[in-house]
């Protein structure tokens, strides 16, 4: 089991160019977005309580978020998914042609936006070559904000002196 430095260090090698970075703080949250509407109409009665599939999806990554090694990174990725776990819930509230429409509909421009990104980047995207990349992706989008508000440093530190810096690339170049 990888830590989050490791998956994220591995990540940020397909993700140098600050175009495709810049579409990913779009494309995931879209995306995420998306699961999360197209999941919240399926439910299961735990204890007395009704449950959707949304949210078990949430609690199961929230688990493996927290359990990557770094709690700043953990909470932060796993309170934003709850986020748009909120707002996914009464986007699937409506008709089913509307909650097709949302979810398909998010799902969809939220991949070509990251296609778009990857364009820039000149590399395919990271869950490619490892579907692990697919839960990557909101983590590494969460630490991005991290890094921007100047938090976890040495973090941001150890990734890029593997991954190299975040620098304009031509798709040639890549």
């Amino acid at each position: 089991m990888r830590n989050t430095q490791a998956l994220l260090t591995q990540y940020a090698r397909y993700h140098r160019d600050p175009r495709n970075i810049a579409t990913h703080f779009v494309g995931v949250p879209m995306i995420v977005l998306a699961v999360g509407v197209l999941l919240a109409r399926a439910s299961i009665e735990l204890g007395g309580w009704t449950v959707s599939a949304a949210w078990l999806a949430w609690a199961a990554s929230t688990v493996w978020y927290l359990g990557r090694g770094h709690l700043g990174a953990g909470v932060t990725v796993s309170a934003a998914i709850a986020g748009l776990m909120v707002l996914a819930h009464p986007l699937a509230a409506g008709s089913t042609a509307s909650w097709l429409a949302w979810g398909l509909g998010l799902f969809g421009v939220g991949w070509v936006i990251q296609f778009v990104g990857h364009y820039y980047e000149g590399r395919k995207p990271a869950f490619v070559d490892d579907l692990v990349g697919l839960l990557v992706g909101p983590l590494f989008v969460s630490t991005e904000v991290l890094f921007a508000l100047g938090l976890c440093r040495p973090l941001r530190q150890a990734i890029e002196a593997e991954a190299g810096p975040v620098q304009l690339r031509t798709p040639q170049s890549a």
